[in-house]
Formats: C-alpha cells, sequence, structure tokens
C-alpha cells in the first residue's frame, strides 16, 4: 500500500538536480529522465525509485520465470534491469567472452520510495512504512541548502583501452560480411568495448556530464550496490500500456554539423539512405515477428517508419511498431518472448546471436539490455542500454561499448568511424 502526496516546485530544473543528489545515499537507485522530450508514449519527464524493500538477482537460468514470480508476488512498482545475456533462458545459447564489469544479469527491486516528475509537479508515492518520511524529504530536496556531496577519490588521466584494435575490428566484420553473403543471416549488431581498468569515477557527476551532453529521452541512472550504470540512450525497447505495445527501434545514424543548413542536409541524406533505410526496415520486420508472438492475430501495425529524430550529438533513424495483447497477458511472457531487443541482434535472430557470440570479444552484459519498470497493473516501459557507461565500483573497472548493423552493403571503414561517431560523447565524458 503506497500513499501519495503532491507538490509544485518552480525550479523543476534545479529540483532534479538535487534530487538524484538525495537519491545517491541509497544502494539501489533507478532514474530515468526523458530530458523535455515528450511524444504520445510519454508519461512523465522523470522517475526516480530508490530503497529496496524486497530484490531478485539472479543469472540467466530461469530468470524470466523467477522474474515473473517476483513480480505476480510484489504485485507493486519493480524497477530493475535486463543484461543482454538473458539470451540464453530464451534460446539455446551461452555466453563466453570476457567480462570485466561483473554485473547479475537480471536485477529488480521493489522500492520504499517512488518519486515522479510531470511538469512543475512532484508526486511521492511512499510505502506505509516511511510515509512519515515525505514531507522532511520534500522539504529537504526543495529547500535552499546545499545536500553534502560524499567526496570521491577520482582517476585523473583516464586511460581508455580498445578490447579490439582496428585491424581486427575490420577483419571481425569482413567475416560477419562472409555470414551474410552465405545467406546465413542477412542483419547483424556488431559491438566492441572501450575500457578502462584500476579506475575511479565519480558516477553522479559523471552522469551529469553526459546527461548534460546527450539530453537523451530515455536516459537513465542506476545503482546496484557497487554496479552502476550512467546511460543517454535515445531508444525504447518496449512499452506497455494497457493491452497496447509500443517498440521504437533505432537503425540509421548521422552526424550534426554546426550550420543549420547543413544540418538539414544531413538529415535529408540520412532519410534518404537506401543503406541505413534498408538497415532499420530489417530490424521493423524483426520487432514485427517477436511483436506478433504474443498479440492478438491481426494488430501489429507500423505506426511510423524511418522517421528521422535530432539529438544533441547525432541524428536517428527510428520506426515505431504497435501490437495489441489480450487482457490476461503476463508482462513477463510479452518481454521474453521479444528479448533481446531485435536493434541489437540481427536477423534472423537466433542464427545472429550465435555468430555475434562468436565474432565479439567481450560479454555484453548491460550493454544492449533494458532498465525499466513494471506498475501494480502490469504495465512495463524500457528503454535500451546503448550509449552508456558501465562502472563496477570495486573493480575498478569502467566501460562503454558501441555497435552498429552489418549488412550486405556494409563496408568495415564506415561502420568503424560510425561506432566512433557513437562513443563520442562517452569518451569526452571520461577523459574530461
Amino acid at each position: 500500500m503506497r500513499i501519495s502526496a503532491s507538490f509544485t516546485v518552480s525550479d523543476i530544473g534545479k529540483f532534479k538536480e538535487k534530487l538524484l543528489l538525495w537519491a545517491q545515499q541509497f544502494e539501489e537507485i533507478v532514474w530515468l529522465d526523458g530530458n523535455g522530450h515528450t511524444s504520445k508514449y510519454s508519461s512523465f519527464d522523470a522517475l526516480l525509485a530508490v530503497d529496496a524493500l524486497t530484490t531478485i538477482k539472479t543469472d540467466s537460468y530461469q530468470a524470466f520465470e523467477k522474474l515473473r514470480e517476483f513480480q505476480g508476488q510484489a504485485k507493486d512498482y519493480i524497477f530493475g534491469y535486463l543484461s543482454y545475456d538473458l539470451k540464453n533462458d530464451v534460446e539455446r545459447l551461452s555466453s563466453k567472452n570476457h567480462d570485466g564489469l561483473g554485473f547479475a544479469e537480471l536485477f529488480f527491486f521493489q522500492p520504499k520510495k517512488i518519486i515522479k516528475i510531470t511538469g512543475n509537479t512532484v508526486v511521492f508515492q511512499y510505502l506505509m512504512m516511511v510515509d512519515d518520511e515525505v514531507q522532511p524529504d520534500f522539504d529537504l530536496i526543495s529547500s535552499e541548502a546545499d545536500l553534502k556531496e560524499e567526496k570521491v577519490t577520482v582517476t585523473e588521466n583516464i586511460k581508455i583501452k580498445l578490447r579490439v584494435f582496428k585491424d581486427e575490428y575490420f577483419r571481425q566484420v569482413r567475416t560477419m560480411l562472409s555470414h551474410i553473403h552465405r545467406g546465413d543471416i542477412y542483419e547483424a549488431n556488431f559491438c566492441q568495448e572501450f575500457y578502462a581498468e584500476d579506475t575511479q569515477i565519480n558516477p553522479f557527476k559523471t552522469y551529469q556530464k553526459l546527461n548534460k551532453i546527450s539530453e537523451a529521452p530515455f536516459a537513465s541512472f542506476l545503482r546496484v550496490y557497487d554496479n552502476y550504470l550512467l546511460s543517454a540512450s535515445p531508444e525504447r525497447y518496449l512499452r506497455k500500456e494497457g493491452g497496447k505495445l509500443i517498440s521504437q527501434p533505432i537503425k540509421g545514424t548521422a552526424k550534426r554539423a554546426s550550420q543549420i543548413e547543413e544540418d538539414e542536409k544531413l538529415i535529408a541524406a540520412l532519410k534518404a539512405d537506401p543503406k541505413e533505410r534498408a538497415e532499420n526496415i530489417m530490424i521493423v520486420d524483426l520487432v514485427r515477428n517477436d511483436l506478433s508472438k504474443g498479440a492478438l492475430k491481426g494488430s501489429v501495425i507500423v505506426e511510423e517508419l524511418c522517421e528521422v529524430y535530432t539529438f544533441e550529438q547525432v541524428h536517428q533513424m527510428i520506426s515505431t511498431v504497435v501490437a495489441k495483447v489480450a487482457p490476461n497477458t503476463n508482462p513477463v511472457d510479452v518481454i521474453r518472448q521479444s528479448f533481446p531487443m531485435g536493434s541489437m541482434t540481427g536477423a534472423p535472430k537466433v542464427s545472429a546471436m550465435k555468430i555475434i557470440e562468436e565474432l565479439e570479444a567481450f560479454k555484453r552484459g548491460l550493454y544492449s539490455g533494458a532498465v525499466g519498470y513494471f506498475t501494480p497493473e502490469g504495465d512495463f516501459d524500457f528503454n535500451v542500454v546503448i550509449r552508456s557507461i558501465l562502472y563496477n565500483k570495486t573493480k575498478r573497472y569502467v566501460s562503454y561499448s558501441v555497435g552498429g548493423a552489418i549488412t550486405a552493403k556494409a563496408i568495415p571503414e564506415k561502420e568503424y568511424e560510425e561506432c566512433l561517431l557513437k562513443a563520442k560523447a562517452m569518451r569526452e565524458v571520461l577523459e574530461e
């Protein structure tokens, strides 16, 4: 049982910053920030969940069944993440590549405290056991007094390493292309890791910097004990709203230009690029197929195809696929049927994931997984974990990964350039 209390805040930007700083005292944090982006599928500007009452933490073995049970027993909001390697629970697959981060493959918690921001309205939804803390918490966060920030020793001159060097990347892409030309697959998302060892960062400040230069619509800050995700994701994986499912895959990227006229030319070029459109349409077909597994017959529709959206760092080509599900459909089953998201795998999906595992040099873990929440009514919303920095404080290990869709027309050198473009924001933030 939760109590709900609503407040009006005049300076919402300052309140958001202090709210996330206030949240750093807790060991379980999920912060979701829309950064001012609104659409017909937006339901808040920002959402914070902290302080676990109950949790589930597991590897991939029977992970979705365990999550199904946890979600059913909680009958409440639960927040957390799904790692890419839950593919091994969905299909007969394995993950044997190097893992420098060591995150659990699934983690969710039932928060004692939830705070939602919509416009200038802030709603506190606290469990009854902490309902007496609503007013003191609001007063502290909204006061003029500065909140104390934990002092963190950070590594200067962080040395970013490549898990694979350029020549090796080219070789692996050419191998991927040989699979495509043989007909094993017709697209796969091939990724590479950049990392720093024996490194300490300030997660809160690093996230602030990343978010400021990216201002992505599905940004998130996640803390699970000593594990952190600092994400500037532009992509929604899947949302359930009543009987409706919404997926918004991204495929197609172009750089920004400082001059408006040049920037508009880049948008037009991306819209017309046959390779980028082909990549996007392939993934749309894959998402349609995934959603049709649990959707009502004939209900899967492409609402928007290959539309270009502009973000701080890049232009992106985005499509929107919707479907309807029966009222008694279990929300965890809906996710399981479409996981991992098509934009981060390839087609045919299982074959692509097998080849990805063979050719990539790192375990993806939370990268290309999803962060989000379930509601008590069984609705949910999850992003795609891309454009993100991952940090294991205990291991002193920092990582960010990037990738791109390899199709028959892919040119290894251009794919590598696209990876560097996507990695630019994370690298700048860490090297500042």
